[in-house]
């Protein structure tokens, strides 16, 4: 059973940075993608960052451009998101997910079969 597991969110000033883990298990981390994804109050789940685990390329939804960068660390089956320049309209319930193989539209969320619990990200003014 493949497990996804966020860490890092909490509350943070306007301005202020945070950074997200989401550690992977029971699956092969490999020849994938991973992403990230959020849900704000009232608001339909976007994406916000995703990469593929079997190289660098990053891509990134247009609120994420500039501000935040995502990472992957294979060896440690962990996927990163470092959000700074938080905005209040950042706040949210960010969601790490894994895709089941290799897919163009990347931030598609449809793509992705697995998902974590999420975490919550508040930006204050």
């Amino acid at each position: 059973q493949v497990q996804l597991m966020e860490s890092g969110g909490g509350s943070v000033q306007s301005g202020g940075s945070l950074r997200l883990s989401c550690a992977v298990s029971g699956h092969s981390y490999s020849s994938r993608c991973m992403g990230w994804f959020r849900q704000a109050p009232g608001k339909q789940r976007e994406g916000v960052a995703a990469v593929y685990t079997s190289g660098n390329d990053a891509y990134y939804g247009d609120s994420a451009k500039g501000r935040f960068t995502i990472a992957h660390d294979n060896a440690k089956n962990t996927l990163y998101l470092q959000m700074n320049r938080l905005k209040p309209e950042d706040t949210a319930v960010y969601y790490c997910a894994a895709s089941r193989g290799i897919t163009t539209t990347i931030l598609a969320q449809e793509e992705y079969a697995y998902w974590g619990q999420g975490i919550r990200v508040t930006v204050s003014s």
